[in-house]
């Protein structure tokens, strides 16, 4: 078994184009897959590949001028877990839809200890809003407990979530967090920039940090991830249910009709009786030759794993 790195680091990179070659080399020389995200404010990647080679990376990017310091976090996997080695350039590493040199990192929430968070949720004073920056599909499955969760699809809809529900940050110390802590970045720093809040805070490294000191704690239910794992089962609380059958449960899977492939929940049962689609529509579609199948499932220490779609 090997491992799973998930990290970003926002710095200047006046060459992006020129990183993205070097890292399609590296990456190539070492075996890894995964998604690397470059622009001018920084990197945010997740990688596979095995044990010797993912520390080999890491020691490559802290000898980079630009790279070093970053906070890699860990998960047991391998490149298995990814179909290919994608890496692009963009506007933002993550997108938000704000322009990144008035919607800054560097002028983000106060970065608050998971020890910290976990104290402040602890004591959980009147005056403080817990609030996920993550999306829908996301928090169905897993979250803090008592945590604001906005309705939204995609993170680019956070801001019009934000300037729509500003009295709910009215004079409130706001505790933000998301999967690694790099979305918290430049959210927090779009609610300051509100000025209705009285302080913003995100937890760092997110709830992958969180849950490593606390696997118990305050985060319930499975943490999702962009891999082919789909989430991470933290402890045993189920958040979700079937889309399908409202029944409890939280297993994500993707509609076997190729041309529709929406990311849902469904239970065993109802993954058995609507083989494995959606709906009976695209059940009926399939049996009627209309439309494709999704193609064969990546096979992951010999079990079968849906990749997970990149939403």
């Amino acid at each position: 078994m090997g491992k799973i790195l998930l990290f970003y680091k926002y710095v200047s990179i006046q060459y992006p184009k020129q990183i993205l070659k070097w890292q399609e080399s590296l990456c190539t020389e070492l075996g890894l897959k995964g998604r690397i995200i470059l622009a001018h404010e920084g990197i945010n990647a997740t990688l596979g590949g095995n044990a010797e080679n993912c520390e080999r990376y890491k020691l490559a990017m802290e000898q980079h001028p630009l790279f070093g310091g970053i906070d890699f976090k860990e998960s047991a996997g391998d490149e298995n877990y990814f179909p290919r080695l994608r890496i692009v350039v963009k506007n933002e590493i993550v997108y938000l839809g704000l322009d990144p040199e008035k919607i800054r990192a560097e002028d983000g929430g106060t970065h608050v200890s998971p020890e910290l968070a976990h104290k402040m949720m602890a004591e959980k004073d009147e005056n403080l809003v817990i609030l996920d920056c993550r999306n829908t599909y996301e928090t169905s499955i897993g979250t803090f407990v008592d945590s604001i969760k906005p309705p939204t699809q995609y993170f680019r809809e956070f801001p019009g979530y934000v300037d729509n529900n500003a009295d709910l940050f009215k004079d409130k110390q706001v505790l933000m967090f998301c999967t690694g802590g790099i979305r918290c970045e430049r959210a927090s720093a779009y609610l300051k920039s509100k000025g209705v809040a009285q302080e913003v805070y995100q937890i760092e490294g997110g709830i992958h940090r969180y849950i490593e000191q606390f696997p118990d704690g305050f985060f319930r239910g499975k943490n999702y991830v962009f891999d082919a794992r789909v989430s991470v089962k933290v402890n045993e609380d189920v958040l979700g249910s079937c889309a399908l059958c409202q029944k409890p449960c939280d297993e994500y899977v993707n509609c076997l009709n190729a041309s529709c492939n929406k990311h849902f929940i469904c239970c065993a049962t109802c993954l058995v009786e609507y083989k494995k689609c959606c709906s009976t529509t695209c059940v009926d579609l399939l049996a009627s030759g209309q439309v494709a199948p999704r193609p064969s499932r990546i096979k992951v220490e010999d079990q079968s794993v849906t990749q997970a779609c990149d939403l």
